[in-house]
């Protein structure tokens, strides 16, 4: 279980992480030229999603952050893991359906992943 927490956890760092370096560089985020769904929440509060790549490098380093806790066995990294997957959800869809399914490990199988 831990191997899957921790594959899923390093997926949502490093896509978040790469794509806040992406629209830095290029002004667009990887992908189609118009952002993925996640988007709609900020434009419904009139946010230029292309003005946060800042965002996206801060959710990558939390998300490293808490695979650090994870693979050295903090006492921090259980909730760390809580509170990084739910500030996550927004991220629709891929975010979103790993940071479920960390939550619902985290939940379940706490004991065997040894947080």
């Amino acid at each position: 279980m831990k191997i899957l927490i921790t594959i899923l956890g390093l997926l949502n760092g490093i896509y978040m992480f790469i794509d806040g370096i992406h629209v830095y560089l290029k002004g667009k985020y990887i992908g189609p030229q118009k952002p993925g769904p996640w988007a709609e929440i900020f434009y419904k509060l009139n946010i230029d999603v292309f003005k946060l790549g800042w965002l996206f490098l801060l959710f990558g380093l939390l998300w490293f952050t808490w695979l650090f806790g994870l693979g050295t066995n903090k006492e921090w990294a259980y909730v760390y893991g809580i509170t990084i997957s739910i500030l996550t959800l927004w991220y629709l869809p891929f975010g979103s359906i790993f940071s479920i399914i960390i939550l619902a490990l985290l939940f379940f199988m706490r004991q065997k992943i040894g947080v």
